[in-house]
């Protein structure tokens, strides 16, 4: 016990002075102190992301940045900020994003994998340029942009990979199949990954929020958003509720964050009694195809 203790001792130090420290199995750091600290967001420009970097700002993190909008970058992040503009799915922007951070402050702590976009059309006749290209933005680039990072973190002995999945991750929703599929792919990546870099100090979170009030919905590749789901709107989160349940994950060694909490029940609802579940979203998703039906003819 005591020799466990002391291994999560040297093992919190290490992340947060950046010494080489190993870490044993089974042992894990159990809090990161994020002031000082290195945080890398992606899809940072608005919504969940731009919150994550308000709240990590004001705990004293120091801030990278990646979006598409050059000036709302800045209006996040302001002067101190590292900003890289530009399309994150071109590995050429995850390059110099991270050799970015780099050069200006020597190491990456903390990446946030925010960025992601929908596709709302049915799977059986989803346009597959744009479907592609959601699964490019919600899992390829955050699998580089971990590889960018991982070298990195494994040379300062720690580090924290949040990768913002869905609860759509771990419940499929049928009027958003292939987005579900995305997200899933994220959580089964993150959880594999866990393992993989945990002998390195470094740290994985999912993140799975429900509906937050953000300008996603704006921003689909394909399809229609349901109208019970636009109307759900009242039971929406808002997106500084989200980023402080990612920050309290960060700094209490989470696995997986589900925002609002009350979300677990439905994650344990669908495992625990799929079919009465399924049967409920396969209603809710045939109410809107006939209403969508009823708005085409």
């Amino acid at each position: 016990m005591r020799q466990t203790a002391a291994a999560v001792r040297r093992s919190n130090e290490a992340i947060d002075s950046g010494r080489k420290v190993a870490v044993p199995a089974g042992a894990k750091p159990v809090r990161m102190e994020i002031r000082d600290k290195v945080a890398l967001i992606t899809g940072a420009s608005e919504g969940i992301g731009a919150a994550c970097a308000a709240a990590l700002r004001k705990r004293g993190a120091k801030l990278s940045l990646i979006a598409r909008s050059r000036q709302n970058l800045e209006a996040v992040g302001g002067p101190e900020a590292v900003i890289t503009a530009g399309d994150l799915t071109d590995p050429a922007i995850q390059k110099t994003a991270i050799e970015a951070t780099i050069a200006r402050h020597g190491r990456v702590d903390i990446l946030i994998n925010n960025a992601g976009a929908g596709v709302y059309s049915p799977s059986w006749d989803s346009p597959q340029a744009e479907t592609r290209k959601m699964f490019e933005l919600n899992l390829f680039a955050p699998w580089q942009m971990t590889q960018l990072a991982v070298p990195h973190m494994r040379a300062q002995s720690g580090g924290v990979i949040v990768n913002v999945s869905s609860i759509a991750g771990k419940v499929t929703l049928p009027w958003f199949t292939l987005y579900s599929a995305s997200k899933y792919a994220l959580c089964s990546f993150s959880d594999g990954l866990r393992m993989e870099v945990r002998q390195f100090g470094i740290r994985v979170i999912s993140v799975c929020p429900g509906y937050v009030d953000t300008g996603f919905q704006r921003h689909i590749l394909a399809g229609e958003v349901p109208r019970a789901v636009a109307g759900g709107k009242r039971f929406a989160v808002n997106a500084d509720a989200c980023a402080a349940a990612v920050v309290r994950g960060i700094e209490r060694n989470a696995r997986t964050v589900v925002t609002p909490r009350i979300g677990w029940l439905f994650i344990v609802a669908a495992r625990l009694f799929p079919r009465v579940v399924d049967a409920q979203l396969e209603r809710i998703n045939a109410r809107q195809s006939r209403r969508g039906g009823a708005r085409a003819a």
